[in-house]
């Protein structure tokens, strides 16, 4: 990986995004955290909402995310989270559903997550009504990304993506960072049983080496830890190495 990585990112002013859909983001510092305050629009075009995937309405929001303007690694790894990041737009990164296998939940998928076999989004983008920006809204009517947005990295002109729990930045470069994590071979042994397809989170294993980036889509860049997206699963950071701000998105 060697594009030009700079911790002057992490001095930030305060600036205002202004873009198609009426995307209205702020930055600022404020002791030790930065702190980017939006109304959670996107600043591209996005899909119609609600879909006939998706019977939820697009609301705006007041969303208020806050992580280490000098983030550091931790002790122990953080896993759990539902917002991973926030994009320097403002608009939050949830790779994860609330569905899982339940064979008496419509399509086989309910909120139960007693079988242990959690929905893996972007499987079927479609199922769950996406954009073509890999994103939709839930039913508060939160937007959010489930995988990179090729308008936002457009608009960008850079490789940034946004900011992690932690405040290490979330890039995307294709070309250089590459996921660990693959498919299993084989069969489920529970149900829903089939072969292992990647229509659950549960289908993937990491495997060091398989790619150039850890266990939580991240690797050190110039000295500095930074984690990706990929293309791939997990499409966005699962879990953090630093230290995590557990008020990381707030909203009125």
């Amino acid at each position: 990986m060697s594009y030009f990585h700079t911790a002057a990112l992490i001095l930030v002013v305060t600036t205002t995004t202004a873009a198609a859909h009426e995307n209205n983001a702020q930055t600022q510092t404020q002791g030790d955290m930065t702190c980017i305050s939006s109304n959670g629009a996107p600043n591209h075009e996005m899909g119609r909402f609600p879909n006939r995937a998706n019977p939820n309405a697009y609301r705006t929001q007041t969303l208020r995310f806050c992580f280490a303007s000098a983030p550091r690694l931790a002790q122990t790894v953080t896993h759990g989270l539902m917002t991973v990041g926030t994009t320097v737009t403002g608009v939050p990164i949830r790779p994860y559903t609330a569905g899982y296998y339940d064979p008496n939940g419509r399509r086989g998928i309910g909120r139960d997550p007693s079988s242990g076999w959690r929905q893996q989004a972007m499987h079927n983008p479609r199922s769950l009504g996406m954009d073509t920006q890999n994103a939709h809204v839930d039913r508060s009517g939160l937007y959010h990304y489930h995988g990179v947005s090729e308008a936002l990295m457009a608009a960008q002109g850079d490789t940034l993506v946004g900011y992690a729990p932690d405040g290490f930045e979330i890039r995307y470069d294709p070309a250089t960072a590459t996921s660990s994590w693959r498919l299993k071979s084989g069969v489920r042994p529970t149900a829903p049983g089939g072969a292992y397809d990647g229509a659950f989170e549960q289908d993937f294993e990491y495997v060091a080496g398989h790619g150039t980036l850890d266990d939580c889509n991240g690797a050190q860049v110039n000295g500095t830890y930074t984690y990706f997206a990929t293309d791939t699963y997990p499409y966005f950071p699962r879990c953090f190495k630093g230290v995590v701000n557990p008020d990381f998105m707030t909203r009125n």
